[in-house]
């Protein structure tokens, strides 16, 4: 069945498609990253990584579900019927189910403290961050129903479907978030010391590389932009035939350069104003920030500034996540969508509680020697997500036609053989033998 939804505008799909790749990635890891991976050499091996890897991986999705305009699993089908093809789709479709389960449980978390600045209490809090930071985490009722609360948000926006839910949700929600963070940069940039962080983030020292540092990089790059899980053919999908996929590819790309970068400016003058490591890791949102902006004039304000544009970020990503696995289900039909979005809403809630109290009374229960939460996000980020990735790169140039490329590419636009063949050289060898380098190296080959 073709797709009955549709965007209104190709507006509407770049911000929807730039909410599903911003998210916890570009906001929350990269900044930790950079920060224990040496700063400014590393912004630009991620510069160049996500254009020459990620970029080419985005575009190849986005031509398998404009050519046939049909949700993730049915549209591998279409392309290659009676074949094993498809299983990339439901793969797409079983990595967001479980990487949804868990990212929901950090949504939960970022709604408590936004609910706590909002009110007062977290720039005033009594106690360490750190120990703010273990109780919310640890305490059964306040992580499962934060995250209850994170999950009903994303069912009602995606219930309404793709133009009266995603597309009009991120068309405020973006703009607001790119507002946000250049309120919060203006404040960084003016504390005391803060040009320092400015210049560990953008001045690199490459003799501070090292090939860990390289790899961080080229996984960073491919993560940010949600390629992999087949997000991407199902939004694509619900895109106009005469929009053009480069112009569109490239314009998320940017807008995920675009926020990696406030998200350095933003993060690392403040840090370095106060004297703060920038080596602080996963906890640099958490149990960091809070206290650097308590020490600041109208921190309270700032911090919720913060936590609302992380928020907005975390929830576009989830509605990206949960419309795959509804599109799949629903198949264009309409009146089934909205079943579709309570139930696999609701049974992606109950499978993330195991998640939600892996840091409290479920510590103790771990698979492989990670509790639930660190182990769904290791299958997640080092295997499905790889090999998804690898999957597709390989599919589109072996298993599409030529000439269905050679049209999807060029529509909407005047685009020279040169850049296609450029393209078509990096999806078919440069991007298969970067992902497996960087799966070889979690897996611990090389």
């Amino acid at each position: 069945m073709k797709q009955t939804e549709q965007w209104t505008s190709k507006l509407g799909f770049i911000l929807a498609a730039a909410g599903s790749a911003i998210g916890l990635g570009a906001i929350w890891k990269f900044p930790y990253v950079a920060g224990t991976s040496g700063g400014g050499a590393f912004f630009v091996l991620f510069l160049l990584f996500t254009v020459l890897i990620g970029l080419p991986l985005l575009l190849g999705e986005f031509i398998i579900g404009r050519s046939t305009q049909k949700e993730a699993i049915t549209a591998y089908r279409t392309i290659a019927p009676n074949s094993g093809w498809q299983w990339i789709g439901r793969l797409g479709v079983a990595t967001c189910f479980i990487l949804l389960s868990f990212y929901s449980v950090v949504g939960g978390w970022i709604l408590l403290y936004f609910f706590r600045s909002v009110t007062g209490q977290l720039i005033h809090e009594t106690q360490s961050y750190d120990k703010l930071f273990e109780q919310i985490i640890t305490d059964p009722t306040m992580a499962i129903g934060a995250q209850f609360v994170f999950m009903l948000l994303t069912i009602l926006v995606v219930a309404r479907g793709v133009q009266d839910g995603i597309e009009k949700a991120n068309k405020y929600m973006m703009p607001a978030l790119f507002l946000l963070f250049l309120i919060l940069i203006v404040r960084s940039l003016t504390l005391d010391g803060a040009w320092a962080g400015v210049a560990f983030f953008l001045q690199p020292d490459f003799s501070k590389l090292t090939s860990e540092t390289v790899l961080y990089a080229m996984g960073q790059s491919f993560f940010s932009l949600s390629v992999g899980v087949s997000v991407m053919v199902t939004y694509s999908s619900y895109l106009a035939k005469n929009e053009s996929l480069t112009r569109s590819a490239t314009s998320i790309v940017g807008l995920n350069l675009a926020i990696s970068l406030l998200a350095g400016l933003a993060i690392f003058p403040a840090v370095f104003s106060l004297g703060v490591e920038p080596t602080a890791g996963p906890g640099l949102l958490f149990m960091v920030l809070p206290s650097v902006f308590a020490k600041i004039p109208f921190g309270g304000l700032f911090l919720t500034i913060f936590l609302a544009l992380f928020l907005f970020a975390t929830l576009t990503s989830a509605f990206s996540m949960l419309e795959i696995i509804v599109a799949s289900l629903a198949k264009g039909n309409k009146d089934k969508r909205k079943k579709a979005t309570w139930l696999t809403g609701l049974a992606i809630f109950v499978v993330g509680i195991p998640s939600a109290l892996s840091y409290g009374v479920w510590s103790d229960m771990t698979i492989f020697g990670k509790i639930i939460f660190d182990a769904s996000d290791f299958l997640v980020s080092n295997i499905l997500m790889p090999l998804g990735a690898l999957l597709i790169a390989i599919f589109v140039p072996l298993k599409m036609k030529r000439d269905v490329l050679i049209a999807e590419f060029n529509s909407g636009s005047s685009i020279s053989r040169r850049w296609f063949a450029a393209w078509l050289l990096l999806i078919r060898y440069v991007a298969p033998i970067a992902i497996i380098i960087v799966f070889l190296d979690v897996v611990g080959v090389i």
